[in-house]
């Protein structure tokens, strides 16, 4: 068994060893902590084995150990600007073995690292084991779940959403989401704050779960997203209220099966 009230504890204290009176780590060290119940409520769901639903909530807990020192060496948190944070989080826990710390049973342990490591790649790698896979998407779909939750209530202050309102949105930015697939945020860095809020509508097509997508559809977060937005462009305007109105449907459709 693994005493996660004992683990969020190692966490918070290794957690604040680095200046968190910083409020960019600060909110790291809080996303890692709803993800771990977003990853528990998740496992739960599946009606998954008391076990795994404590590796599932560990894993979540977990996956971003590493920003803190990642921010501390860089200043940034773009693994493409300074070091892939997944990778980055399996070495430092098997550093003197300071997984122990959190788990010790070696059936599992390999799964974590997989889990973490696949956590934050555009994709899961290939040839996993079934349950080496399944712990990859409860992680990837709890994070992007925390994601759409801070991109409602945290992200972007008042002069970011005048440019995103300012913004004037083309057929190319809004391709991937009529094909239903994901957008590689590298590929569109240069494109404004509007991109980077259909990056993140655009994590949809990467949840895995019929319960992840009961969370979106119980917090109404893509409705409470675009309502933060008050289009100037009418075409753009338009367009987005296409894109609001499609998301929703697909959401409703992942529910119903």
């Amino acid at each position: 068994m693994i005493d996660l009230d004992k683990a969020e504890k190692e966490f918070i204290q290794y957690s604040e060893i680095f200046n968190l009176e910083n409020r960019r780590m600060k909110n790291k060290q809080i996303h890692s902590l709803r993800v771990m119940k977003l990853s528990n409520t998740i496992a739960k769901n599946l009606n998954l084995k008391d076990k795994e639903v404590q590796v599932a909530t560990l894993i979540g807990l977990l996956h971003d150990i590493a920003r803190f020192e990642q921010f501390t060496r860089y200043g940034t948190f773009r693994d493409k600007e300074s070091i892939d944070h997944g990778d980055l989080a399996v070495e430092i826990l098997k550093k003197d073995e300071y997984i122990k710390t959190y788990i010790d049973d070696k059936e599992y342990i390999d799964m974590v690292y997989v889990a973490i490591k696949n956590h934050n790649k555009y994709k899961i790698e290939a040839h996993l084991e079934p349950k080496q896979e399944m712990f990859c998407k409860i992680i990837r779909d709890a994070d992007k779940l925390d994601i759409l939750y801070e991109a409602v209530e945290i992200f972007y202050n008042e002069q970011e959403i005048e440019e995103i309102n300012q913004s004037i949105v083309d057929n190319d930015m809004l391709s991937n989401i009529y094909e239903k697939k994901t957008i590689n945020r590298n590929e569109y860095r240069k494109r404004g704050k509007l991109i980077e809020v259909l990056v993140i509508l655009a994590f949809l097509f990467d949840i895995n779960y019929k319960p992840s997508f009961e969370i979106i559809q119980n917090k109404n977060y893509i409705n409470r997203l675009f309502k933060r937005f008050h289009f100037k462009d009418m075409y753009t305007k338009n367009k987005m209220k296409e894109i609001q109105e499609f998301l929703n449907q697909c959401v409703e459709e992942k529910i119903k099966g």
